[in-house]
């Protein structure tokens, strides 16, 4: 008897998800660098969105957003949730998918989180332990 091997809630994305992710991420990019968004703090700021992570259902979309330089992310933030409305609609014409996804906006960490990682890699206690003194 061979057995199906069930995906976890915490598997890996699929491939569906991660394309729909990418194409939110490019649209609401766009939407960003044209200035489709009128918002005094959101034209104030060079953003970057490095990801989208969808859910299974793809009904919600995390957004990770960060302003260039790290800061006013609060702000940002709150702009674009003040925003979600129109934001969501104009995805959703643009990649025209059958429901539009909810739209959850957060600070993306992974720079910080690199920044952590490097200065652990450069340590003088790392570089003694791997002999490289």
């Amino acid at each position: 008897m061979t057995r199906k091997k069930m995906s976890s809630p915490a598997s890996a994305p699929s491939q569906r998800m991660l394309r729909v992710g990418e194409m939110i991420r490019h649209a609401l990019a766009q939407m960003l660098t044209r200035g489709d968004i009128h918002d005094g703090v959101l034209a104030s700021h060079v953003i970057t969105i490095p990801e989208v992570r969808m859910s299974p259902d793809l009904k919600l979309a995390t957004v990770f957003v960060m302003p260039l330089g790290g800061k006013d992310i609060g702000p940002v933030i709150a702009a674009l949730e003040k925003n979600k409305k129109m934001i969501r609609t104009e995805v959703a014409r643009e990649i025209n998918l059958r429901f539009a996804p909810d739209l959850r906006f957060r600070e993306d960490v992974s720079f910080e989180e690199a920044t952590r990682i490097d200065r652990l890699i450069d340590s003088t206690k790392v570089r003694r332990e791997g002999g490289q003194e």
